[in-house]
């Protein structure tokens, strides 16, 4: 059982994950009593704003342009109640169910922290949904990033009501009947509790929690790949000794330049200090300074997100004078351009980690450019068989499709709400296009592992079967071996292909390789 306290201030992205990832019934969610009472006191201020008869944006007026239409009193409730039928105008194929578990979390956290005016029902309802598993049906495009994740946290809402539709228990159900099957039912909307669902950067948040967790993965794994490739080329360590990038200080070049001699350490398959030839290719001898800028790219994804994770990200926000007396102040925090601008660097990173792995791949299988040290193709009877050919063929249209989707989604704008909300991030464009770079990577680095391992057996011929792999990447080929044999002849190789992918994705290998280094 995952007991994760709500705060509105301490939400880390492993807990984000972690939920994302839990099952119904196997996980609780207590809002902290500070939070409580913060929640409450905004809610009160609310109120006291509407009896006062104040005109504040979205609380006593309409939406975006409309927001010079003052509401009638006895019209504020509805008025919430259409901000999220209205809103719910998202389009394509549903969200996975990871990143709308992942989105109702971050949206709640954010409307823990006490400043967004909703009701403590209304965000303990947001809650009960998560740990009892009902995962509203949220099309996953329509949100530009800018007023926050409108459309997407809208179809999230409509299920608080009673409406739209959900998932529950594997079924897809209207929306209150899928709250009746595990015990709950519709909240009626106050004041202000539509906008401060819809209004915020919770979708942005979500994707860029499950892009970080998958890119550091994937940041790893470049490595192990680019050590067992470099093994298997009878490549050299020396470019990797820490006297040159010492020179040369960025933080993660030198981590990982020190990964790789971790990684190759003991290692019989590379060549010496003392061997005639001094130098290897740039994707090998430049792992360190390719690799390392990717993971500044990584570091930098992080960073944002950890911060967005524990922000207040809707509009107007609550606050008080030094009276106490109760203040609504419009912002701007629900625009995503602090997300969308690392999320399409990520994607820039992560279409690089494959570009270079890609290259590898190319040396691995082509005798001119890895003089003639391995077979054409990584097999023995070449004409007869075919052996590796076409894997370079997938990972070069794998690259390709990367450099299509790493352009920057956050270079185009276009305004909306009539000209009132004239510049947009794109953020959830972004991010979604973050994600299918990964998924794409993490085929084409288990393609190299793959083909890397292949080219090891054929080297180990030559070396005896004594001949040793390092500390780091004899575990990724043993771990590599138990699932994907080595093919003395053609056979159908996208199921090998799949394994190698799930192997990485999974977390399988880096787990045996950070235990082999441990």
């Amino acid at each position: 059982m995952l007991t994760l306290t709500i705060d509105g201030a301490h939400l880390q992205i492993a807990d984000v994950a972690a939920v994302a990832q839990a099952a119904a019934g196997d996980l609780r969610l207590p809002l902290a009593p500070e939070a409580e009472a913060a929640v409450q006191r905004a809610a009160a201020a609310v109120e006291q704003i509407v009896q006062e008869g104040r005109v504040v944006y979205g609380i006593t007026t309409g939406f975006g342009a409309f927001k010079n239409r003052t509401i009638p009193p006895d019209k504020l409730r509805e008025l919430q109640r259409n901000i999220v039928r209205s809103h719910s105008a998202g389009a394509g194929a549903p969200l996975d169910r990871e990143i709308v578990r992942a989105m109702m979390l971050a949206r709640a956290n954010t409307l823990a922290s006490g400043h967004s005016g909703i009701r403590l029902p209304t965000l303990r309802l947001l809650l009960d949904m998560i740990e009892r598993g009902v995962h509203p049906v949220v099309p996953r495009q329509g949100s530009l990033g800018a007023s926050g994740d409108l459309a997407p946290l809208a179809h999230m809402a409509l299920v608080m009501i009673g409406e739209g539709r959900a998932e529950v228990q594997g079924q897809i159900l209207p929306g209150a009947a899928a709250l009746a099957a595990v015990g709950l039912a519709p909240v009626e909307l106050a004041a202000k509790e539509g906008l401060a669902l819809t209004n915020g950067t919770s979708l942005m948040t979500a994707l860029g929690c499950l892009a970080v967790v998958e890119a550091e993965n994937c940041a790893f794994m470049a490595d192990v790949a680019g050590a067992l490739s470099l093994e298997a080329l009878n490549g050299t360590a020396v470019a990797f000794d820490p006297r040159i990038h010492a020179l040369r200080p960025h933080p993660r070049q030198i981590s990982v330049a020190a990964r790789l001699r971790q990684l190759l350490a003991g290692s019989d398959f590379v060549r010496g200090h003392a061997s005639a030839d001094p130098q290897d290719a740039y994707t090998l001898r430049c792992m360190p300074q390719v690799h390392g800028a990717c993971a500044d790219a990584v570091a930098y994804a992080r960073w944002v997100v950890e911060i967005e994770l524990n922000s207040v990200t809707d509009n107007p926000l609550i606050f008080w004078d030094e009276q106490g007396a109760p203040l609504a102040l419009s912002g701007g925090n629900f625009h995503g351009e602090p997300l969308a601008i690392a999320y399409d660097h990520l994607a820039l990173s992560m279409t690089e980690l494959g570009n270079i792995s890609e290259r590898r791949l190319n040396r691995l299988t082509d005798p001119a450019s890895n003089g003639n040290l391995l077979p054409p193709f990584l097999t023995e009877h070449g004409g007869l068989n075919s052996g590796f050919m076409l894997i370079q063929y997938t990972a070069a249209a794998l690259a390709s499709e990367n450099k299509a989707l790493c352009f920057p989604a956050s270079a185009d704008s276009i305004p909306t709400s009539a000209n009132v909300e004239d510049h947009v991030s794109n953020g959830p464009i972004s991010g979604r296009q973050a994600r299918r770079v990964l998924r794409n990577l993490e085929q084409m680095l288990g393609i190299e592992l793959m083909a890397a391992a292949q080219a090891v057996d054929f080297r180990r011929r030559g070396l005896g079967d004594g001949a040793r792999l390092g500390r780091g990447t004899v575990a990724a080929y043993e771990i590599i071996r138990s699932r994907i044999p080595f093919l003395a002849e053609d056979a159908e190789l996208a199921p090998h292909m799949a394994v190698a992918a799930e192997l990485v994705a999974s977390g399988a290998l880096r787990d045996a390789v950070l235990q082999a280094l441990a």
